[in-house]
């Protein structure tokens, strides 16, 4: 009994066990077909919007600064060389790295003792060759003398002889008479013949005196010179560098002592690529007098100094590019030769070009402005210059327009913004809305539909714009300036 009781018991479980899993399958195919049949709920997407930095692009005339890097160097600068050697015998007080000295002042003295020495032997050669002169001069007047005597006494011998070839022709004389009186004549004209020539040495004597006079010129002239080159002095006022001398030194011939820099006549060497030595030319092909601003860094602290381009260099040399220029300091006080310097040149002014942040810029030359219902619109521009982290550009149409400062791969054309404008910047005023004619809003529908270069989203915003009665007059303009009409 109590099996059959068990085993009904059994049964009932088992049967309400089955029925419930039963109903709970039923329940699940139900939700199941249920959710099936129902539609797909759709959740509405928002378009994001992103803030962006915005410069409105005013037109002005610009002079913009072309940036180079340059040394100071010194126009005049003298090496102070020992021109004879010896002993250092006095040194100027200044004559120290960094003095000062002023033009003609003594600087160093080196022994002045075998010079003058020198000097006083070419003297007393001077006087020996006045006195050889002198008796050169007395010689010659006595030969004259001689020779005006020989003369006189060859015309006397002379007449002699004539006057016994009378008489033998009378038949008086004698032959031996004649040849007695023939051989005194010619041995007179021989005297005449030796005075002459005693009178021809004594004109060379004293030529050969005055050549060993000039010499001994030329000899005291050059001892005295090496006797001045002993004194060292500044030929202009200057600053002293690698002083390399002390008292007692000896020196040779042409070593160099010190170097003499005049301070107040700096200019600055820099170069520049070709492209912006062109822009520094004037119609004529010389280099313009254009203004020039070098600064040194002294760790925050500039120093200042203004002046003008003077010359550029002849040649472009081994191994370098671009063109060398020179430009001439007007005061630059503060400054030494071999300061590494920043150079600022100011060149010719550029009309109607708008200053804007180097970000704003692709390197397509695009920039992003802001159109109707604040969303982008690419707009090509002409980059005139790089002016450190700002552009100078130039573009049709582009006057007035807001132009994003900052580019972000995340703004494109089309995209919405929301302009950050800077303090004290207004919106910009409601765009003036022009009615177009039924033929006009179809030639400008037709061009837009044409333009396969334009995106999608921007061709469609704009056909629905000249859908409507009336349309932003900068729109159409700027639609008939890319037709030409």
């Amino acid at each position: 009994m109590r099996f059959l009781r068990r085993s009904l018991t059994g049964l009932f479980l088992l049967s309400l066990t089955l029925g419930l899993l039963a109903y709970a399958g039923v329940q699940v195919r139900d939700a199941v077909q249920e959710r099936m049949a129902q539609e797909p709920r759709s959740f509405p997407q928002r378009e994001r919007v992103f803030a962006v930095n915005i410069v409105p692009a005013n037109f002005e005339t610009v002079t913009p600064v072309l940036t180079a890097f340059g040394q100071i160097d010194s126009v005049r600068t003298l090496e102070l060389r020992a021109a004879v050697g010896g002993r250092v015998l006095e040194i100027a007080p200044e004559f120290i790295e960094g003095g000062s000295v002023t033009e003609g002042q003594m600087l160093v003295r080196i022994d002045p003792t075998d010079a003058e020495a020198v000097l006083q032997r070419v003297e007393s050669d001077i006087l020996d060759a006045e006195a050889e002169k002198r008796e050169a001069e007395r010689a010659i007047i006595l030969a004259r003398d001689e020779l005006v005597a020989a003369d006189e006494q060859a015309t006397l011998r002379e007449r002699a002889y004539q006057r016994q070839v009378d008489l033998q022709d009378r038949g008086v004389g004698t032959a031996a008479a004649v040849e007695v009186a023939e051989l005194a004549a010619a041995q007179a004209r021989q005297a005449v013949l030796s005075r002459r020539q005693a009178v021809a040495q004594a004109e060379a004597r004293i030529d050969q005196a005055t050549t060993r006079l000039s010499r001994a010129v030329i000899a005291e002239a050059e001892a005295q010179r090496r006797l001045d080159d002993t004194l060292i002095t500044a030929d202009f006022s200057g600053t002293l560098a690698d002083v390399s001398v002390v008292q007692g030194r000896l020196v040779s011939s042409n070593e160099q002592l010190a170097r003499l820099i005049d301070a107040d006549a700096l200019e600055v060497a820099f170069r520049v690529s070709t492209q912006q030595f062109a822009r520094l030319l004037d119609e004529s092909g010389q280099l313009t007098q254009s203004d020039v601003t070098v600064i040194l860094d002294v760790f925050g602290t500039n120093l200042t100094a203004t002046g003008t381009l003077s010359r550029a260099g002849a040649a472009v040399g081994d191994g370098q590019t671009g063109r060398q220029l020179f430009a001439t300091l007007n005061s630059a006080p503060g400054f030494r030769p071999g300061d590494f310097v920043t150079v600022q040149i100011d060149e010719p002014p550029l009309e109607n070009v708008a200053h804007l942040p180097a970000s704003a810029l692709n390197a397509a030359n695009e920039v992003l402005v802001i159109e109707g219902e604040d969303r982008l619109e690419v707009f090509s521009v002409n980059l005139l210059r790089r002016q450190g982290d700002d552009v100078l550009v130039r573009a049709r149409g582009l006057e007035g327009r807001e132009v994003v400062a900052e580019r972000t791969p995340l703004l494109g054309a089309g995209i919405k913004v929301r302009p950050l404008r800077e303090a004290g910047q207004a919106a910009p005023e409601e765009p003036e809305m022009v009615e177009l004619t039924e033929e006009r809003r179809a030639r400008l529908t037709a061009f837009v539909q044409s333009n396969t270069r334009m995106p999608e989203e921007a061709r469609q915003r704009i056909l629905q714009q000249l859908s409507q009665g009336t349309v932003p007059a900068q729109v159409v303009e700027r639609i008939e300036s890319r037709m030409g009409g």
